[in-house]
């Protein structure tokens, strides 16, 4: 009797250890969102512009799909796209982003226009997008939202192309 309990234990340990296998590895595979992978042409590790000396930094699959996710729940109702429905001649494509002072078409300056967010010319504090602040996105978080705008401004049919979001 002792013999057969110990025989269903084991078996029942590696079902448990054959089943978190299996969904771990479906996780990864899910984690990688289509329209990174199909639009944003991220299948390998991309470089992204980190400062104005010429930098990079290399970004995942996964690391773009989660500043996508962070995109979407937080910057998505003004920036569908792209657009800037507060402002919409200055979107988020790359020549606007180039254009803003300090420019935001590299990493650094776009993080820090997430944690003190200026209008497009530098010269005043904009309310219309909202500060993230360390407490509530880390940085290394914050980058991968950033670095999923720059890519998408590089890379993304019709992202933030003029006209689209009038």
């Amino acid at each position: 009797m002792l013999k057969k309990s110990l025989v269903i234990r084991f078996i029942l340990i590696i079902l448990i250890i054959v089943q978190v296998i299996i969904f771990n590895t479906q996780s990864a595979q899910a984690a990688i969102d289509s329209y990174v992978e199909r639009y944003l042409d991220a299948k390998q590790p991309v470089e992204i512009k980190l400062n104005e000396q010429g930098e990079t930094k290399k970004f995942s699959a996964e690391d773009l799909s989660d500043g996508k996710q962070m995109f979407a729940k937080n910057c998505l109702n003004c920036h569908v796209g792209g657009a800037n429905l507060v402002n919409p001649p200055i979107s988020l494509s790359l020549k606007n982003l180039e254009g803003a002072t300090p420019s935001r078409d590299n990493l650094d300056n776009l993080v820090a226009f997430f944690r003190n967010p200026m209008i497009y010319d530098g010269s005043d504090y904009t309310y219309f997008c909202r500060q993230v602040t360390e407490n509530w996105m880390s940085q290394e978080v914050v980058e991968k939202m950033g670095a999923f705008i720059l890519r998408a401004a590089q890379k993304a049919p019709v992202w933030g192309v003029e006209g689209i979001q009038q």
